[in-house]
């Protein structure tokens, strides 16, 4: 029969490695905490939550980020509105170049810019939620296993 390599047991010293798990040393209300036996399927667990709290939070940054371009691609359009003189050439930056356009052009360019970057911000938020689904699954199946000897919820600090 062949055999699998499984690592030891999760021990004290891995929590310092893992901040979402809290071992069961400390004392609540006086009572003394249970040592759960962690088990490599648990660890597995930890982790993928541990890399999907990142991912969210990189794709809330990335979210932002895009939610600031489309506010300027607004004020640039509503800029572009107020403008008067219908013969006046519009530099648009395409990359690292600038290109006149008409005001008409530049309007449809800006609108069509601004339409990709919605469709964008949605697929992000999108696969956000999907995270979030996933994150709070796991916190279900954690908290089930290890009570209050796990913290699973994000620093405010």
């Amino acid at each position: 029969m062949p055999t699998c390599s499984v690592p030891p047991p999760f021990t004290r010293v891995h929590a310092l490695r893992f901040p979402f798990f809290k071992m069961a040393a400390t004392m609540k209300k006086g009572v003394a905490a249970e040592d759960v036996n962690v088990t490599f399927e648990d660890q597995q667990k930890i982790n993928k939550f541990a890399r999907n709290t990142n991912r969210m939070s990189e794709l809330k940054d990335e979210i932002e980020a895009k939610k600031k371009s489309l506010q300027n691609l607004e004020d640039a359009s509503d800029d572009l509105m107020m403008c008067e003189d219908d013969a006046l050439l519009i530099p648009y930056q395409i990359g690292d170049v600038f290109i006149s356009h008409s005001q008409e052009e530049t309007q449809e360019m800006l609108e069509a810019a601004k339409e990709a970057l919605q469709d964008e911000i949605k697929a992000l938020e999108g696969r956000v939620s999907s995270i979030q689904g996933l994150l709070g699954d796991l916190k279900v199946q954690l908290y089930a296993k290890f009570g209050n000897n796990i913290n699973l919820e994000a620093d405010e600090s």
